[in-house]
Formats: structure tokens, C-alpha cells, sequence
């Protein structure tokens, strides 16, 4: 049995960097994955994607951001289960909770905080009948290493941020990018759409709309994409990889039968407060939760986490009372895992 104070599901950023805030309030932390590292989609599906909101940093590899936060969490030693899906919850007598894994790894926490991102995931694939003959054979629904496109031909297919994105940051990677979406307009953020017309308008990128791409050609790889473009005749387009970026289909799996309030595929929480879920004690932050106004950023989630950290405190010592220091003040201290009590707060007067 695997003790600990607070039982993270989800070790991409948002778990991650609530082993930080968690100990800074002395706090232990142990966290579940199912992928076989930390990191979460960060570190699998996209790890030399340029991230650009994330504060201080102009631009940020997602597994560039992923290090740096194990780095920053190193501190409070957290332990980790990965390779293993978070199975089944029992609720406990005095409150706690005991999480069991597929593999029958067990859990004891009296506080949950389910930081599952978009839950277990698999690409949204567009309805050409042979596209399966092509996967990983010039068709890739995700880009995880963008040297595979070095000086080659590459055709994207996508209206959101991640067809925006790569379409850029592959203009100064491959030989030439072709991204089609089947309208005019893009569901990407405003700052990447004007930066993409600026590209077609310089010729580093082919941009085709409204039109979609209904076939694909090649013998033992992709050779060339069949397009269709409205009031116009059908056409080929020679390529080395077609990449459909449609999103992902999230599934919540196993945690969706925890009794936990569902809303679209997204767990439902208390904003106003801590962003507890319906069973107190469980806690659910970042993408995988929902509630009026949320936005799924990446800085999203660890504002929450920081709040539902302080909830936490509350929740295991309702008789002690935590007054924050900022870390500008009192600094970081190290965890040495000796702790038997919550630290005492202490109040200086500033004459």
C-alpha cells in the first residue's frame, strides 16, 4: 500500500506542478499515470511542439516545459506509478481514499486530485477509406519528432491550433507545407491565423480553402493526396507525409464510473472555491475538468492547482492554520520526508 497525502492521477504539467505547490505547504505527493513516463501528452504526443502562452518564456518545447517542471518538483520527491491506469476508488471510513491500478497497485490518500488532462485519448481520423493502409507509412495523426520532415513535402489537414501551429513551425523545417481546411475560417488563435496568411502571402506555405482531402496514393508509402475543393475539379498533390490534425476523442475510462459529475466528457467542479468535484475530498484540476468559463491552457491548470492545494491543507489539518509566504520571502524549503505534523505558520510583523 502506497501512502501519501495527496494522490495525483495525471502526471503531465498540471500534476506535475502541483507536487510543487502541494510542497511548499509540506504536503506529500505521488502521482498515476498510464504512460510509461512523466509528462503526460506533453511528453508522448507532442514533445518538440513550441508552446507560446506560458508566462517568461516567449516560446517553450512542451517537453522542454515537462523537464523543467520534474526539475522544479525534483525537490519534494515525489513517488510516481507510471505504466498503470488509475482503476477503481473506495471511499474509506475516516475519508480517505484508496485507489487501485489495472495492475492492482494500491493507493491510500485522504485527498484525490484528478489531473487526468483529456483523460485516455485517440486521434479524430478523417473518413478516407484506405488511410489505415498508410499509417505510419507517410499518414501521422501526431507529430512527435519534426526532423522526420526535414526537406520533405508535407501536406496538413486541419482549421484548429495544432494545424496552425506545426504549419508554421514546419515552414523552416520541410521543403514545402500545404495545409487545406475545409472552410475559409480557422478555429486557431488569431495571433496563428495572421501568421499563416502572412506565410502564404510570402510563399512558404500553400494554403487551400474551403476543400478537404479525399484520397490517398502511394505503394509502399504516401506518394501524393487526392483533393477536393469546392466549385472546382478534383486534384493530386504530390507529398511525403499527409497529417490530418483533427483533435483528439478524449475518454475519461475507468474514472468516468467513479460516481463523479459528468458533463461532455469532462468532470464538474466547484470553481468558486477549490475545484472540488461532487465527492468531497476529490478534487479535479486542469483539462479534465469543467465549469462556467473554463479555458483549457495549460496556465489554467496551474492556477487551480494552486487553489486546490490550499483547500487540501484545510482538508487534512482542519485545526491548523496556514498563512502563505511567498517564496520570494521565505524561499523553497527542501522536503526531507520526515514530516510528522503541518509546519506552523509563522507571522512577522514588518515595522
Amino acid at each position: 500500500m502506497i501512502k501519501t497525502d495527496i494522490l495525483i492521477i495525471g502526471a503531465g504539467p498540471t500534476g506535475l506542478f502541483t507536487v510543487f505547490e502541494a510542497g511548499l505547504l509540506k504536503l506529500r505527493c505521488h502521482l498515476i499515470d498510464a504512460l510509461p513516463q512523466a509528462g503526460g501528452q506533453c511528453s508522448e504526443i507532442y514533445p518538440k511542439k513550441p508552446i507560446y502562452d506560458i508566462p517568461a518564456y516567449p516560446e517553450i518545447l512542451a517537453g522542454d516545459l515537462t523537464d523543467k517542471l520534474l526539475e522544479q518538483s525534483k525537490q519534494f520527491e515525489p513517488g510516481f506509478t507510471l505504466g498503470e491506469r488509475a482503476e477503481t476508488i473506495d471511499k474509506q471510513e475516516d475519508g480517505s481514499f484508496i485507489v487501485t491500478t489495472n495492475k492492482g497497485t494500491k493507493h491510500h490518500a485522504p485527498i484525490v486530485a484528478i489531473a487526468g488532462g483529456l483523460g485516455s485519448f485517440e486521434p479524430r481520423k478523417p473518413p478516407i477509406p484506405n488511410i489505415a493502409d498508410f499509417e505510419d507509412k507517410g499518414v501521422e495523426y501526431i507529430i512527435r519528432d519534426p526532423e522526420m520532415y526535414r526537406n520533405k513535402n508535407v501536406v496538413i489537414s486541419g482549421g484548429g491550433d495544432s494545424a496552425l501551429d506545426w504549419s508554421i513551425f514546419l515552414t523552416d523545417v520541410a521543403a514545402s507545407v500545404t495545409l487545406i481546411h475545409r472552410r475559409n475560417e480557422f478555429r486557431g488563435a488569431l495571433d496563428s491565423v495572421d501568421k499563416v496568411q502572412e506565410l502564404k502571402d510570402t510563399g512558404k506555405i500553400r494554403l487551400i480553402t474551403p476543400a478537404e482531402v479525399i484520397g490517398i496514393s502511394g505503394k509502399e508509402k504516401v506518394t501524393a493526396v487526392e483533393v477536393k475543393q469546392k466549385d472546382k475539379e478534383n486534384f493530386i498533390i504530390d507529398t511525403d507525409h499527409f497529417i490530418p490534425l483533427f483533435g483528439l476523442s478524449p475518454k475519461l475510462g475507468p474514472i468516468g464510473s467513479w460516481g463523479l459529475e459528468i458533463e461532455k466528457n469532462a468532470i464538474k467542479v466547484n470553481n468558486a472555491l477549490d475545484y472540488q468535484t461532487n465527492i468531497p475530498g476529490i478534487y479535479a484540476i486542469g483539462d479534465v475538468n469543467t465549469y462556467p468559463g473554463k479555458l483549457k491552457l495549460i496556465l489554467c491548470g496551474f492556477h487551480e492547482a494552486t487553489l486546490m492545494c490550499q483547500s487540501a491543507y484545510k482538508r487534512i489539518f482542519p485545526d491548523k492554520k496556514y498563512v502563505m509566504k511567498y517564496t520570494t520571502v521565505g524561499g523553497v524549503d527542501g522536503f526531507d520526508g520526515t514530516r510528522k505534523e503541518a509546519p506552523k505558520a509563522v507571522i512577522k510583523k514588518i515595522d
